[in-house]
């Protein structure tokens, strides 16, 4: 879930926050609080392409009802936020929580977020305790919690029109699958 969208200056942001947790296995990418469509329409384009038509992408105006619904359906809620604990002390108790649990929604920031949210949520994780990209932090969190499991497998989707020929020297090479 993305919290807020600053247009004029998120669009492109917004939209690799989406493609990061899209790449990395995510189900879903919600933008909260806000109408910017942008985003998710570039996103279902990539989708279309490049494969993952099941990826769903909306939009939600009520964050914190929509964040108390997934917590009662058992779901596990991270805040990533550089004011949070450090993720190498936080990831043990998330992955024994996501043990027991199967869902886990990642809350990102764009715009500043309401103070509540620190309470609400069942972890508030930094990857660096210093100001830096959202997306970083989206893709190091990430990485760690899969334990560093490449990610080549989401590379191939099955509805993939699109896919990237790994070269270790030369030009970028596609095929059309």
């Amino acid at each position: 879930m993305r919290f807020g969208h600053r247009k004029g200056r998120d669009t492109r942001i917004t939209t690799h926050v989406g493609l990061v947790a899209r790449a990395f296995g995510a189900d879903e990418f919600i933008l909260a609080n806000t109408d910017a469509k942008g985003p998710l329409q570039t996103i279902t384009d990539i989708c279309s392409r490049w494969g993952g038509a099941e990826f769903k992408t909306g939009t939600v105006t009520n964050w914190k009802k929509a964040i108390t619904d997934f917590q009662k359906n058992g779901g596990v809620v991270c805040h990533l936020t550089m004011y949070g604990m450090p993720l190498s002390d936080s990831l043990p108790k998330l992955q024994q929580h996501l043990g027991q649990k199967k869902n886990l929604l990642v809350f990102v920031g764009a715009e500043k977020v309401p103070s509540e949210i620190y309470d609400l949520v069942d972890f508030n994780v930094a990857v660096g305790n210093q100001p830096h990209s959202e997306v970083g932090a989206l893709a190091v969190f990430l990485d760690r919690l899969l334990d560093g499991r490449p990610v080549e497998d989401t590379s191939r989707f099955s509805d993939a029109k699109l896919s990237i020929v790994p070269q270790e020297h030369g030009k970028k090479t596609l095929e059309k699958t």
